[in-house]
């Protein structure tokens, strides 16, 4: 079977999923569109990597693969496309460590993200793409910019939510210790421990 390569054509939310979004592929050498349904994280993972000034406050899980596979000289050489099971596509990353090549099964959102960072390949089988490949009118996506992401408010306010997970931290310096007690009384009843635990190594350090 002919592997066909694909590039990223966009993300756009899926009107037909609720909290989902369809990431838009393109055939390389012709038009056919691959659309695949993908959840907020991986549209936000993805967004960031195409994003090239996006820069997250901690790493997402895609960027610790990276950083993880660099360590120990791993490569994502490409990402295939291999099976449409019942509209589920399955993906496989060839890796490569020491001259030795493995295949690794990964969701395809996973796959893209992490092709994304490695700069790796996108490639499918020509009766993948014979089968779910669709034409798209130019208006229906976003053709000059793949990834507008202020002009897409709930993309946006995906991405905006690791950044506000460093917002208490950078603010909690100028709060007096009885402050400090009454944001970690409310973040504790709201179990928002991820702050609690910002305001008590503040309150610690004090």
């Amino acid at each position: 079977m002919s592997l066909v390569r694909l590039n990223i054509k966009g993300i756009s939310y899926s009107q037909t999923q609720n909290g989902a979004y369809a990431l838009i592929l393109s055939e390389v050498d012709g038009e056919r569109k691959l659309p695949i349904v993908i959840g907020a994280f991986e549209a936000q993972s993805i967004a960031i990597a195409l994003e090239k000034e996006i820069r997250p406050p901690r790493p997402l899980t895609h960027d610790l693969f990276k950083s993880f596979s660099d360590r120990f000289d791993i490569v994502v050489k490409q990402v295939i496309i291999h099976k449409l099971v019942d509209g589920v596509f399955y993906s496989s990353l060839i890796c490569e460590r020491d001259k030795i090549e493995e295949i690794i099964d990964a969701r395809t959102s996973d796959a893209i993200a992490l092709a994304l960072r490695f700069n790796s390949p996108i490639f499918t089988y020509k009766n993948i793409l014979d089968k779910a490949g669709i034409y798209l009118k130019g208006e229906q996506i976003k053709n000059d910019n793949p990834l507008d992401i202020e002009d897409d408010p709930i993309l946006s306010e995906v991405l905006l939510v690791d950044d506000e997970d460093n917002e208490p931290k950078d603010h909690l310096k100028s709060k007096s210790l009885e402050e400090l007690n009454l944001l970690l009384d409310e973040a504790v009843n709201n179990e928002d421990y991820e702050k609690a635990a910002q305001i008590r190594d503040e309150i610690s350090k004090r």
